[in-house]
């Protein structure tokens, strides 16, 4: 094996209810009406917006499914990129964000 994660294990996601069925019916039913149905978002946009978190997340099998997903919907390879660079501006944010609870206690320990 080549990685932890194969790219065919993806097929395999409609499995996850061997064991739980219902509770998967219920995810699915849910996935399907947040991403596949156009509402206050299109489609295109959910299909964006997954690809940054698959990205921020580091999921594999997302990332292959909403990059194949965003050109299905419309969007074009810089379209994905700059989805992909906000998630990546937003993780150093979030975490240059949190030097202030730094700052606060280090105002404490060396004032």
């Amino acid at each position: 094996m080549a990685s932890y994660y194969e790219s065919k294990d993806l097929k395999k996601f409609g499995e996850i209810g061997q064991h739980a069925k219902q509770l998967a019916d219920d995810f699915f039913r849910y996935y399907g009406n947040v991403t596949g149905t156009d509402g206050a978002l299109t489609k295109r946009e959910k299909a964006l917006i997954a690809l940054a978190v698959s990205h921020a997340l580091k999921c594999p099998y997302c990332i292959d499914a909403y990059t194949t997903q965003s050109l299905e919907t419309g969007s074009n390879p810089e379209q994905m990129m700059e989805a992909v660079h906000v998630a990546a501006v937003m993780q150093a944010g979030i975490t240059l964000v949190h030097s202030v609870q730094m700052q606060n206690h280090l105002e404490k320990l060396v004032a």
